[in-house]
């Protein structure tokens, strides 16, 4: 019989992949990870509003192609701008909060 593969967890393999908690690599990779997140959080709720990414961008005063790196985890985004964007933009309520 072949060899088997053990299975690990999804844990075991962030840190296989990206190394420890708090090592650079890992913490490049959660950044990104959650840059992701945030942008298609963002990118449903637009669609939710049936708004273009122009439009939403109008509504707050910013440019298109600055949701678009926003909807494609290209960019950081500040706190305030997040809140503008989904409050102001897309009238939805965020919260924040820290574990």
């Amino acid at each position: 019989m072949g060899k088997t593969k053990s299975i690990t967890t999804f844990e075991q393999h962030l840190k296989n992949q990206y190394g420890e908690l708090g090592t650079e690599s890992r913490d490049q990779f959660e950044a990104k990870a959650k840059s992701f997140i945030i942008g298609e959080m963002l990118k449903e709720e637009r669609l939710h509003a049936k708004l273009t990414q122009e439009e939403l961008a109008n509504k707050i005063g910013a440019k298109k192609s600055y949701i678009s790196r926003i909807e494609n985890g290209k960019t950081d985004i500040q706190l305030s701008t997040l809140y503008r964007i989904f409050e102001l933009g897309l009238g939805k309520r965020i919260t924040v909060s820290v574990n």
